[in-house]
């Protein structure tokens, strides 16, 4: 059995997802770590000390920790600023492994893990993995550049990582593409849903639970609140739908992320007064897994509209649930989303269009086979099928000699 140590600097698998930087990363590391342990696997994962109140170490569950490990002030950061602590991480990773062990293999997440893991892949000649989750070429294909000498940095780790974990083949197309990234060392693991929450339910129950209006057509919006995950473009679809005669609300489930997330949130208030869709819209605080799979049994459609996505793990567990997904065009969401079978992708980013497939994915002629296929497409979706293929890639570089800058 394999000993990883899992990099997650700048956000932790034990926060909440939807506040902050937690997102998708999160129930990434976590739900991947879980698998891992469960099959027998030992797991370490290490993250930066955002509170004094924080235990050096948790035990989740047998064979898989959590490490909080002190680099620069015991507080939240903003992202512009954790790049200054990464080596004062690395160091301190490096101590712990001294101390317990070498571990097999180092799973990085994100580029600034991947900043401790290239450096820490060289002086202890351990193995590098590396998902990146976002990139930044990628991102300013589709949306904006954020930092250029993220993308320069991002470009380094490639060409020294072992192997680099893509979620779907779209964006290990990417990878290669963008970032010259040798194709023999990109490997396809697809994401997993954690089916014991996210399953079928009853719709009306759902709906009684969350004291929802049991007519209305309910659209749902989960994600960190941020320009990128296009927030703004689900309020606009509503108020069209409004605007159309459609008994409609929307729930907008998530928090303030980013340097431009409170400023979203505001954005977003202002625009539900000027709108008079008020007592139409819910802001939800960010919910655990068992409280979120029952606002999306709920919904009658999932709304992703996402500028960039690698995966799109809220249209997988929306999926799960049974419930329809409208999403944009982009990224992991094209591999997730087969158009009039569990959803529709929508190229454009206009209300009109995104109203039109709101209104065909919730015709009533169709609703039921739409869910019955949601559900099924996303069974093919486990986290245990992750793990396995992550456990069998640490066995094949262990029998290889590492990869040289």
């Amino acid at each position: 059995m394999a000993r990883l140590a899992v990099l997650s600097y700048h956000t932790s698998p034990l926060a909440q997802p939807g506040t902050g930087d937690g997102g998708g990363m999160n129930v990434y590391v976590r739900e991947l770590s879980s698998a891992l342990a469960r099959l027998g696997h030992e797991v370490d994962v290490y993250t930066r000390r955002d509170s004094n109140q924080l235990r050096e170490t948790v035990l989740v569950e047998p064979g898989f920790r959590v490490h909080h490990v002190t680099a620069g002030p015991p507080t939240a950061l903003e992202r512009s600023e954790l790049p200054r602590y990464v080596n004062e991480f690395t160091d301190s990773v490096a101590t712990s492994f001294r101390c317990t062990g070498t571990p097999d293999a180092i799973h990085a997440n994100y580029w600034l893990s991947g900043l401790a893991g290239h450096r820490l892949k060289h002086e202890l000649n351990i193995p590098l993995i590396m998902t990146f989750h976002t990139l930044e070429r990628v991102k300013a294909h589709t949306f904006e550049v954020e930092s250029e000498d993220r993308a320069l940095q991002e470009a380094a780790i490639f060409a020294c990582a072992d192997a680099v974990l893509a979620s779907c083949e779209v964006e290990a197309d990417q990878i290669v593409r963008f970032y010259d990234a040798s194709p023999s060392r990109v490997h396809v693991v697809p994401l997993g849903v954690q089916h014991a929450f996210f399953a079928p339910g009853h719709r009306p129950q759902a709906r009684r639970a969350l004291g929802i209006d049991p007519e209305s057509t309910m659209l749902l919006f989960v994600g960190r609140l941020q320009t990128l995950k296009g927030v703004d473009l689900a309020l606009e679809t509503l108020i069209e739908l409004r605007r159309r005669g459609r008994d409609a609300m929307l729930a907008i489930v998530g928090g303030p992320s980013g340097t431009d997330g409170r400023a979203t949130l505001a954005k977003l208030h202002q625009r539900v007064e000027e709108a008079g869709v008020i007592n139409h819209v819910s802001f939800v605080a960010p919910q655990a897994h068992q409280l979120l799979s029952t606002w999306m049994r709920a919904a009658d459609v999932t709304l992703v509209p996402s500028r960039a996505e690698s995966f799109g793990l809220v249209a997988l567990e929306s999926s799960a649930c049974g419930t329809p997904v409208v999403a944009s065009n982009v990224g992991g969401l094209m591999t997730l989303i087969e158009p009039g079978v569990n959803g529709l992708l929508v190229d454009e980013r206009d209300p009109d269009a995104w109203a039109d497939a709101v209104e065909a994915v919730v015709d009533p002629e169709i609703t039921t086979s739409v869910s019955t296929s949601a559900v099924l497409l996303a069974r093919e979706y486990t986290w245990r099928a992750a793990a396995e293929s992550l456990a069998a890639l640490v066995d094949d570089l262990a029998l290889s000699g590492l990869l040289r800058c």
